[in-house]
């Protein structure tokens, strides 16, 4: 008597355990499961490119940084070098100076005049 109540009850358990297992595995194969999935494992690849382009990025900058100082050294250039000052235009100011310069010009604005 007390093995069969032993056999019963295990294969009870084991029909329990196994019904749960594939209803659980049913729902993880629904479409809106696998669309689900889909999308966290999408997001989850975006972040690691993300996180691997920014590095990578980083990387490139520190060592475009280190290079340059290695060729300013070799050149003998100063790691500060003076701007040159702004230019200035003296055509366009002495165009605001002199409106009458327009009106006397010779210039053609034909565009087909020298073809």
């Amino acid at each position: 008597m007390f093995r069969r109540t032993f056999w019963f009850t295990t294969g009870v358990a084991t029909g329990v355990w196994a019904t749960t297992k594939v209803n659980r595995k049913l729902k993880q194969l629904t479409p809106e499961s696998l669309a689900a999935t889909a999308a966290d494992k999408a997001l989850e690849t975006g972040r690691r490119l993300k996180d691997r382009a920014v590095g990578f990025a980083l990387d490139v900058r520190d060592n475009m940084a280190q290079r340059e100082a290695e060729l300013g050294d070799a050149l003998g250039i100063g790691a500060d070098p003076e701007l040159p000052a702004p230019r200035r235009y003296t055509a366009i100011e002495n165009n605001r100076s002199n409106p009458k310069y327009i009106e006397n010009t010779t210039y053609s604005y034909n565009r087909n005049e020298d073809h």
